[in-house]
């Protein structure tokens, strides 16, 4: 059977998944769906494996990559001799990040996007052949970072992207993409704030939606966003339920006196991507010898056998079940259990709320930040379109809840609403509106 090729490709490259989304000769936006173990899906979690196979009869080494949920196949079926990789993205604006070196092969950013993409090509099958010149990549309004270099991560896109075969690259804001998909539902002419959570950064775009005749006019009025989303709530609960219990906060001793232990060792759990760098790191010889010196080493024993045995996706898991619970229910048990190691705890929503109280007040101001750009009271705002995953906390809808009317304030789309606006994105006659090509 002949594909019909699409005219565009939409690619949501998120911190914890990615989407991809095709249009037609008519117009229409469709997922690209991924038949994996578990069953059909159409997000790939954006995740990497590295494994080194040695030789067998004489045959030479084979270094195998794999993307996705086939990555975290890898790791599981075998932990100790995969190196996994997540959440990379939010080194993407980072000059400090040069390489990570695997294998004794060097890697740069741009190299683990491009093996990431080439994996997830192959995954999608006849749902990513003959694919278009043109691509609308999404960007958030704020990468991630202390200081991001917004520049240098989209040169690192173009590179990556650039090896998939496409020659017309163009980058549109995330929440952008949400706004183009959530406009398909609009009857009348309204002003919408689309929020986009992802896994690190919270971006928000208000535009202008007008109907003229059969078409659907547009026009941009602001945007902002903050590099904390999802994965800085993560770190929270790691650093109140997990760390203290890995050794955060005891002593060592050395030359008679009590020491306290390097924090540095622990700000690793504030990016998923770092918990495997540090595995890799120099700082592990050091972790190892405080085992021999610290108070209570059984935690340090923890925190090498976490980094040792590659317990990182089991932790993750664990959180991500936390968050969920904590949606629903008022009261969740917070429960990690990999190899000898098991935390447990009960854990009251409104102390997660504490936790998360600076990155709730970041985000806060992004929405005003917002609001004042566009010059806009909130009673001006028609409708508010929340989207990702993040957008389920209730302490994240309270800060909607108490600038907006409850009937305008709408979800859904959350994985794929993103992909399917940028694919539109790439039928608009006027790009340049929407969209930017990298310098």
């Amino acid at each position: 059977m002949t594909v019909q090729p699409p005219n565009t490709i939409g690619i949501d490259f998120g911190t914890t998944n990615t989407v991809v989304a095709l249009t037609d000769a008519n117009g229409h936006a469709r997922l690209v769906t991924f038949n994996t173990s578990e069953g059909q899906s159409a997000t790939f979690r954006s995740a990497l494996s590295f494994q080194f196979h040695a030789s067998i009869d004489g045959e030479p080494p084979e270094r195998v990559v794999e993307a996705g949920p086939w990555a975290i196949d890898a790791f599981v079926e075998d932990p100790l001799e995969t190196r996994f990789i997540q959440s990379f993205k939010t080194f993407a604006a980072s000059a400090a990040f040069t390489e990570t070196r695997i294998d004794n092969k060097r890697y740069r950013f741009e190299d683990l996007l491009a093996a990431f993409l080439l994996r997830l090509s192959h995954h999608a099958g006849d749902g990513m052949a003959n694919l278009p010149p043109r691509v609308v990549v999404g960007r958030p309004v704020t990468f991630a970072g202390g200081n991001p270099d917004e520049a240098l991560a989209l040169q690192r896109y173009q590179e990556a992207f650039g090896r998939l075969g496409f020659t017309d690259i163009r980058y549109a804001h995330e929440p952008v993409g949400a706004a183009f998909y959530f406009a398909r539902l609009l009857k009348e002419d309204a002003t919408v704030l689309v929020a986009d959570f992802g896994g690190g950064t919270s971006d928000f775009s208000i535009i202008r939606f007008e109907r003229t005749g059969d078409a659907l006019r547009s026009t941009p009025l602001a945007r902002s966003g903050v590099g904390v989303a999802g994965d800085a709530f993560d770190y929270r609960i790691i650093d109140q339920l997990v760390s203290p219990e890995l050794g955060k906060g005891g002593q060592y001793q050395a030359l008679n006196k009590h020491l306290p232990i390097p924090q540095r060792y622990y700000s690793a759990f504030a990016r998923w991507d770092q918990l495997a760098l540090l595995r890799a790191s120099r700082d592990m010889r050091d972790i190892r010898a405080l085992a021999r010196t610290a108070l209570e080493p059984e935690k340090i024993e923890r925190l090498i056998e976490i980094l040792d045995d590659n317990h990182g996706h089991a932790l993750y898991r664990a959180v991500s079940a936390l968050k969920m619970a904590l949606s629903k229910d008022e009261t969740a048990d917070f429960v990690f259990a990999a190899g000898d190691v098991r935390i447990e705890k009960p854990v009251a929503r409104s102390d997660f709320e504490g936790w998360i109280a600076p990155e709730l007040a970041a985000i806060e101001g992004a929405v005003d930040e917002a609001l004042a750009k566009a010059d806009l009271a909130p009673d001006a705002i028609d409708r508010v379109f929340l989207t990702g995953g993040t957008s389920f906390v209730p302490a994240v809808r309270a800060i909607f809840q108490r600038r907006f009317q409850a009937d305008r304030i709408e979800t859904g789309g959350e994985f794929e609403s993103i992909a399917a606006g940028l694919a539109l994105i790439g039928l608009e006659p006027d790009l340049d509106l929407w969209s930017e090509k990298a310098v």
